[in-house]
């Protein structure tokens, strides 16, 4: 019999924890649905991370309810137990197992969730749920509220107060206890040790689907069950892609190497950036750029601690790269004119960084009622400044044309600062150069 892939009690704990703060509301999570690729080929399957994150269930057409303060308190809709079915497509807990093995009040079967669901809520007044996410769900949820309200008759009462679900779960994955710790460390180490493979690996005439494919090979043996977004692998010019996705070059002598990619680790995604040249040695005008992109990142890192607000990491890099752009002479002017027109948003477009946990860009607010919000032990986050100058930018020093750098890091803060969980792959140009020139 296959089992969950953690303990139990560790999903009952959230339960608890999330039970207590819906003071008296219900809350309804829907799994991810399956998503068809191509006649009757499915994309892999993938639990909603929310759904994971209460139960460790990884079965899709399933739904779990959280009724506060009445018996059953926790209800779960699965699949039916269905030997044919599973012959083709898998082991299914069903009511029984899923019961037993997820530490379930009561289970019904998917078919039941309308008519059980109505009966479960009623005399509640409040329900968290998330809309516009999951199609066939949101039919389900509206239904079972219709449903419901022609239960009372001719009271007056209307349909049920819905709040954002995600929202409010958001808030609980943001501050990360020890367990999501351990599961985000080894996300992070199985990341680092893959990016340093594919640097031993990187020479002049390798694809960059040869570069992914080694990732791959690493992630998986290392116990990742899949990558936790898609892999960017790019070459030369290819770097002043944000989101380049194409994987499908030559690396090239005298390129740089730029690849984004982490593991998933029990549902928790690493997310490393390294840059480095394809042939282990930086130019000169490489090499001050990205000397450059990486004295900004160790100072950002540095300044990191419980009280500090993350928009004010964005702008100490959006400050520092501004500098950095007008020292390699890709603006001129006044920096504060520069700025105010956004001229650095050419080489620099994106945020210094983001939540890191489930999602590769995790859930959480950065602002609560319009205020930045201060940052706490347990928050996870990169921090990634980059510089991009597209190749045929005129406007920029020729040899600085078709240089991009990004160099990213997933923290974690603690009581006096923070930690940095990918410190073990090379980003210092010495360390990097080193490591190459003993393939």
């Amino acid at each position: 019999m296959r089992k969950p892939t953690e303990t139990p009690e560790i999903f009952k704990r959230r339960r608890q924890r999330v039970t207590e703060a819906l003071k008296g509301a219900a809350l309804l999570v829907a799994a991810h649905p399956e998503q068809t690729r191509n006649d009757d080929v499915h994309h892999p399957y993938r639990q909603d991370s929310n759904m994971y994150y209460l139960t460790g269930f990884e079965e899709p057409e399933s739904y779990l309810l959280i009724r506060p303060g009445h018996f059953p308190e926790t209800v779960m809709f699965v699949r039916e137990k269905n030997v044919e079915r599973e012959t083709w497509d898998g082991f299914r807990f069903g009511p029984e197992g899923t019961k037993k093995e997820f530490q379930i009040d009561e289970v019904y079967t998917i078919d039941q969730l309308e008519s059980k669901t109505v009966e479960l809520l009623k005399g509640f007044e409040e329900i968290y749920y998330r809309l516009y996410k999951n199609e066939e769900a949101d039919k389900h949820f509206q239904s079972i509220l219709l449903k419901l309200k022609r239960t009372f008759g001719r009271t007056g009462y209307g349909l049920l107060t819905v709040k954002d679900a995600d929202t409010f779960l958001g808030e609980f994955r943001l501050k990360k206890d020890e367990a999501d710790l351990a599961n985000q460390k080894i996300a992070c180490q199985i990341s680092a040790d893959a990016h340093v493979a594919a640097m031993k690996f990187t020479r002049p005439g390798v694809n960059e689907r040869e570069v992914q494919a080694v990732l791959s090979y690493e992630f998986h043996k290392r116990g990742s069950a899949r990558p936790g977004y898609s892999y960017i692998i790019a070459s030369g010019a290819s770097a002043t892609t944000l989101h380049y996705n194409f994987n499908d070059q030559v690396c090239k002598d005298g390129d740089l190497l730029l690849i984004d990619a982490g593991a998933e680790y029990n549902y928790y995604s690493g997310d490393i950036t390294r840059t480095f040249p394809v042939n282990g040695r930086f130019t000169e005008a490489q090499r001050k750029v990205y000397q450059g992109v990486l004295d900004i990142q160790k100072e950002i890192i540095a300044s990191i601690k419980p009280g500090i607000y993350f928009k004010d990491l964005h702008k100490m890099g959006e400050e520092r790269l501004t500098d950095l752009m007008f020292e390699l002479g890709l603006l001129s002017g006044k920096k504060e004119d520069a700025m105010k027109a956004n001229e650095h948003r050419k080489y620099y477009p994106h945020g210094i960084g983001h939540w890191l946990g489930m999602d590769v860009h995790d859930a959480g607010l950065y602002f609560i009622k319009g205020e930045a919000r201060p940052l706490e032990p347990g928050m996870c986050f990169t921090i990634e400044p980059g510089l991009y100058i597209p190749a045929d930018d005129k406007s920029a020093p020729a040899e600085l044309r078709g240089i991009g750098v990004r160099i990213e890091d997933n923290v974690v803060v603690t009581a006096n600062g923070c930690d940095n969980l990918t410190t073990s792959v090379p980003k210092e140009i010495d360390e990097i150069e080193k490591l190459m020139a003993a393939r």
